[in-house]
């Protein structure tokens, strides 16, 4: 039998391999990543792992895939499902300044502790809002709503070998087998000829949308390795000549601890695709839809820290306007000094980061300061932290970030689109996506305070802070 853990790791395996073969500067990318880490490894030891094991770091994979319908939101959730991964946090791009994004997403990956351990492999799923009428005027919404309704994403033997798999939680080898031939094919990219026309209209919309709803398959847009220096990443890729978007999202590079995400890509390429004109005649176009994507992880922050982030980059914002790319990166470091405490025990003594908490053990280089033998430890969470009664281990971020990921999608897109802003946007929220799937879109917050609270739970009852918000 195949659990759902080794379906997952096979699955993330076998979608990296196809998609290498897809895009070669993939596999570049995943080479150069390997040997940062090794770098990275080497050069700091035990430090480089504080938040994930390098075999993990070195297997981890996010993909992006897009979808045109709350029924292919409700199938996909269905084949990840199978892999043991649940929908987690909700993502609205719609508003994001300067693009035209049609999209509402959210992300399944594993959500227990040993199931990330063993394999977190996620994927950031989009869906396009085709009732917005700020992007879809009504005659093409009515022909796209058509066009989504007569295409088939995933057939019926692999929804129902998926449906099996979540039920049960393991596949026999053989039935394991198929269930991964049919979903890896499942995201390959098509070489059916595509309508010309019919895409050049959704791509006056938005690129986004003409690669959801301008095709009658779905894809890989991108697949990205983690790595732990993606400033050096960053510089080694431009060394070998591939073109990288111009900035790296998400939090600057500083000298205090990494917390959330930060995100770069290549280019998206020119790939060449079959196009049939309207008389019927193909011929061979190019596209440029996918790029490949990298990141690194850090530390999750709270509910008070994420308000903090999010103030940090109003204040970036205010204060770089006008400002080249290196001159706002050295004035969101300035900011980040400025107002994020410097270390990881300020991050955890004012709660702005999440943690899991253990005893003290004496030779642990995180306790500076020993009990008093026959002391009392004192009651909050700062204090016994302070003291060295408790010693702090980072959760690491397992999700995404809206702005960042429409920064990415940005700086791969051609032509900005068109948006009707006179018009009145749908309502779209986690619990429309929750209803379509049948299943609950989960809080990323309610996740990491469980993984927080079990490990307080655990220590000696003297030793548990008696707030912790």
């Amino acid at each position: 039998m195949v659990e759902q853990w080794q379906l997952r790791a096979a699955f993330a395996a076998r979608l990296s391999r196809m998609y290498g073969r897809e895009v070669p500067a993939y596999t570049t990318l995943v080479d150069v990543s390997r040997e940062v880490n090794e770098d990275v490894l080497r050069t700091r030891g035990a430090d480089a792992e504080r938040l994930g094991a390098i075999t993990r770091v070195t297997a981890e994979r996010h993909g992006a895939i897009r979808v045109g319908t709350p029924q292919e939101l409700g199938q996909v959730a269905r084949v990840f499902g199978a892999l043991g991964m649940r929908p987690v946090g909700f993502y609205d791009l719609r508003d994001t300044p300067g693009s035209t994004l049609p999209v509402v997403s959210t992300a399944f990956r594993p959500v227990a502790d040993d199931e990330l351990a063993r394999n977190p492999f996620r994927v950031f799923t989009s869906m396009l809002t085709v009732s917005d009428a700020r992007f879809f005027e009504p005659e093409l919404r009515s022909r796209l709503t058509a066009f989504l309704a007569g295409r088939e994403l995933f057939g019926p033997e692999l929804l129902a070998l998926a449906d099996r798999a979540e039920a049960e939680q393991e596949l026999p080898a053989p039935d394991a087998e198929r269930f991964l031939e049919l979903a890896v094919s499942a995201f390959e990219l098509s070489t059916e000829p595509i309508d010309a026309d019919w895409y050049a209209a959704l791509e006056r919309v938005s690129a986004v949308a003409a690669d959801i709803g301008g095709v009658r398959s779905t894809h890989i847009n991108h697949l990205t390795p983690r790595v732990l220096d993606i400033d050096e990443l960053y510089r080694r890729m431009t060394g070998r000549g591939v073109e990288m978007i111009d900035t790296i999202q998400g939090p600057p590079r500083w000298d205090g601890p990494d917390v959330l995400l930060r995100q770069t890509s290549f280019r998206a390429l020119a790939e060449p695709r079959a196009l049939r004109a309207a008389d019927g005649s193909v011929t061979q176009g190019a596209l440029r839809v996918r790029f490949g994507e990298v990141e690194a992880r850090g530390i999750a922050l709270t509910r008070e820290g994420r308000a903090l982030y999010d103030r940090l980059l109003a204040l970036v914002d205010e204060r770089a306007a006008g400002r080249t790319a290196a001159e706002r990166s050295e004035v969101a470091r300035a900011v980040w000094t400025e107002h994020l405490p410097a270390t990881e025990h300020g991050l955890a003594t004012q709660e702005l980061g999440f943690f899991t908490y253990h005893p003290a053990v004496p030779d642990h280089p995180a306790v500076s300061d020993r009990p008093a033998a026959g002391g009392r430890p004192p009651a909050d969470l700062g204090g016994l932290l302070d003291q060295g009664w408790l010693r702090a281990e980072p959760i690491v971020y397992e999700d995404f970030l809206p702005r960042s990921a429409a920064g990415i999608f940005r700086s791969n897109l051609g032509e900005a689109g068109s948006r009707h802003s006179g018009q009145e946007g749908s309502a779209y929220d986690a619990g429309r996506l929750s209803e379509a799937m049948g299943r609950d879109v989960l809080d990323p917050y309610t996740l990491y305070e469980r993984q927080r609270d079990r490990s307080l739970a655990r220590l000696p009852r003297d030793l548990r802070p008696q707030a912790v918000s």
